[in-house]
């Protein structure tokens, strides 16, 4: 009998690489997804085969974080070895246009989950997306024992989840951890955060489908690393003896300009020449640095990320210069969020 994994977010960047993994692994996965009007498992798509087909061992149930009910229900019947809590509202900017939605989605969420795990009556594994931007206005770099001082109804958002995973592991003697994982991107990234807006408006702007990509805050340094990766630190957690929380980062100390840079070097571009401020991309308040110190699970889980963020923009930056000869006409040009909602 093969393990199985119950994951919510499975439609997103992490989800997918994580079922991906998961797979590999021999497991079972079953995967959230919220009903829509339209198709929105792109991402997941090759993963998928016929649920009647006897090889299948991926399977999507219709449901959402906030309906309790549902959850209880679907945990008592799949009984779960392991639960990886990806869904959330997780756009920063966004959060600050739609804060109760935030608060419901990326912290009442969690507690939803949690409890429908503990009334399933199921013995599961529970794995809780934290952010780094819980740490906020703290300065770098920043591991498992530094103080968190968000900036943002998302940072405030995962800081509620982190603790009350922390509470449930506490008061019911739940396997429940938090992976606090610094930036991690890939190709698959969602197209309104800053590293793919940056990427796809490489290609668009080599091609010649557009001419300007407008930025807020250049300064801001991050650690960004590759998703594919840090999926694998996700289930490395989950395996271990004693459930414990982990930070997962590179360490690189990177600006949003630096990845501009490299970004639109690798292309034979000078981003100077097409990058324009447009005060709308900036944050009501900014966090200045986000480094991580990933030393703990070096040590214990014995992860450490390969991929370096100048690679990583280079990996992203190839993935849509190719995404964009395959579209063709069919190309939708790189907007943010932000751009039609302000």
């Amino acid at each position: 009998m093969p393990r199985r994994a119950f994951i919510t977010g499975i439609t997103g960047q992490d989800g997918s690489y994580l079922a991906e993994l998961l797979l590999h692994k021999g497991y079972e996965v079953h995967g959230l997804i919220r009903r829509a009007s339209t198709f929105n498992t792109h991402r997941i798509d090759h993963l998928y085969v016929d649920p009647h087909d006897p090889q299948a061992n991926l399977f999507l149930h219709y449901g959402d974080l906030s309906d309790g009910a549902r959850l209880v229900t679907l945990l008592a019947e799949i009984k779960p070895d392991e639960v990886y809590n990806l869904a959330a509202q997780s756009h920063v900017r966004v959060s600050f246009d739609e804060p109760e939605h935030t608060g419901d989605t990326t912290g009442i969420g969690s507690i939803r989950l949690l409890e429908a795990v503990r009334m399933a009556g199921i013995e599961t594994r529970f794995y809780q997306a934290s952010s780094s931007e819980m740490f906020g206005a703290t300065p770098p770099p920043q591991d498992e024992n530094t103080p968190f001082y968000p900036r943002s109804p998302y940072g405030a958002a995962k800081v509620y989840s982190y603790w009350v995973t922390k509470n449930y592991r506490e008061a019911y003697g739940m396997f429940a951890v938090n992976g606090i994982l610094f930036n991690h991107e890939s190709p698959r990234r969602g197209e309104t955060f800053v590293t793919r807006k940056i990427t796809r408006a490489v290609a668009a702007i080599q091609a010649g489908r557009q001419d300007f990509l407008y930025m807020g805050n250049l300064d801001a340094v991050r650690d960004w690393g590759y998703a594919a990766e840090y999926v694998e630190g996700m289930w490395r957690m989950l395996q271990a003896d004693e459930p414990e929380d982990f930070v997962l980062a590179t360490g690189g100390n990177y600006t949003v300009k630096d990845f501009l840079q490299i970004a639109f070097d690798h292309a034979g571009l000078d981003w100077e020449k097409h990058v324009r401020f447009d005060e709308r991309y900036l944050r009501p308040t900014e966090v200045d640095a986000l480094v991580g110190d990933a030393s703990k699970a070096h040590e214990k889980l014995g992860w450490k990320a390969t991929v370096q963020t100048p690679e990583l923009a280079r990996i992203m930056v190839d993935a849509d210069i190719q995404a964009l000869k395959n579209a063709g006409s069919h190309w939708i040009d790189a907007v943010d969020l932000e751009s039609w909602k302000n």
